[in-house]
């Protein structure tokens, strides 16, 4: 009589194959999804964050004497710069929500600045572009210039 009790216990081989076809399935539904949305939201911070640097480009322009753009992020926010202008990690280390930015200062007037995604197609799509004027460019799939779209 033990023994029948036993056997009657648990789950069957199909009820446990059943239950794991259903979570592949929604797995294989959800997964996408997630990564789209999470390039979305990377590609969002890398906008907010080339309007950050292009303001603090420009703030660091009008309270210079004379007038001039800095000469990379780190004048921007590094714990030596006073008063600081942005975000010292963004400054620092160049690299924020799955983005690398890169500055460059092309003469007293006139600056760069592009974000990159770390890895294409992972953690965006789109290359961006801004500079003095403050206009943000997007291309898909390379390098964006001053000559690309603008975002609106």
């Amino acid at each position: 009589m033990a023994r029948e009790e036993y056997t009657n216990c648990g789950f069957t081989l199909v009820e446990i194959m059943i239950v794991v076809a259903i979570i592949s399935t929604l797995a294989a539904l959800a997964i996408p999804v997630f990564m789209t949305s999470r390039i979305n939201a990377n590609e969002a911070s890398a906008i907010v964050s080339c309007r950050t640097i292009q303001a603090a480009c420009q703030s660091f322009y009008t309270n210079g004497n004379p007038h001039t753009y800095p000469s990379s992020l780190d004048d921007l926010g590094s714990p030596n710069s006073d008063p600081p202008y942005m975000d010292s990690i963004l400054a620092v280390k160049k690299e924020k929500q799955g983005y690398s930015f890169v500055y460059s200062l092309t003469d007293a007037e006139n600056f760069e600045v592009s974000a990159e995604p770390v890895s294409p197609g992972h953690t965006g799509n789109r290359y961006f572009f801004t500079d003095e004027t403050g206009i943000i460019r997007a291309k898909s799939g390379g390098k964006a210039s001053a000559s690309d779209t603008p975002i609106e």
